[in-house]
């Protein structure tokens, strides 16, 4: 047994190490690397930081709908922890593409917010990522809340379409693929790379710790019954 944990610890060590050389290297290329775009100068190099956040948020949410339909099939708290802490990854994705994106819009539109469909398509699953997290914190029945947000995440998913495509079935001011110098779109998809490694990361570490918390939660309860049917 200990001989697994050290392996095992020594496997998260590794993976942590490989996740911030990657977001190391990412952010050094973005400023070092990438030249400065010719209308928009360095304000350009938010976008390689927005859309490594925006694609996150959109494959984290979908890892919590695809865990909340298997806790809908197996009825395994497992696949909720899975499905919590994907969503919560996802609410933080998406706030940081909202406020990149915001910082991008001054730079290139001159003004912080726009209902442009993709913009609109990428508030709406922001604000059901919250309510999904509302919706847990008013519920104490562990199996209860599951099923809610399971519902919840599978009905968001919905909007994950409209997001990818947004540019592509309305018309607006997003650009659909922007022109890039080679070596701006080799530096773009390193950070996209990097940041879904670190996400990726950072979803197993929170998974973990949901199950460590669940297994202290029965612990209690198993220890309040014990004590409730005692003489």
């Amino acid at each position: 047994m200990e001989q697994a944990d050290r392996t095992q610890a020594w496997g998260q060590i590794a993976a942590s190490v490989v996740g911030a050389g990657l977001m190391i290297a990412a952010i050094l290329a973005i400023f070092i690397i990438v030249p400065a775009e010719k209308t928009m100068g360095d304000a350009q190099r938010i976008l390689y930081v927005h859309v490594a956040v925006a694609w996150s948020g959109l494959w984290a949410f979908l890892v919590a709908a695809g865990a909340g339909a298997g806790y809908l099939v197996r009825r395994d708290l497992a696949w909720d922890h899975w499905s919590q802490a994907a969503a919560e990854l996802a609410w933080l994705c998406c706030a940081l593409t909202l406020v990149t994106g915001s910082l991008w819009a001054k730079a290139a539109w001159g003004t912080w917010w726009t209902w442009d469909p993709r913009l609109t398509a990428t508030f709406i699953l922001w604000a059901i990522s919250s309510g999904y997290l509302l919706l847990r914190a008013g519920l104490e029945d562990r199996h209860r809340r599951a099923r809610v947000a399971a519902v919840v995440a599978i009905l968001g998913a919905l909007d994950l379409p409209m997001v990818a495509m947004a540019v592509r079935w309305f018309r607006g001011i997003h650009p659909a693929s922007p022109e890039m110098a080679p070596s701006m779109r080799i530096v773009m998809l390193a950070s996209v790379a990097a940041f879904s490694a670190l996400f990726a990361l950072l979803l197993v570490r929170r998974c973990a710790q949901l199950r460590l918390a669940s297994a202290v939660a029965e612990l209690e309860d198993e220890s309040w019954l014990d004590r409730g049917s005692s003489p």
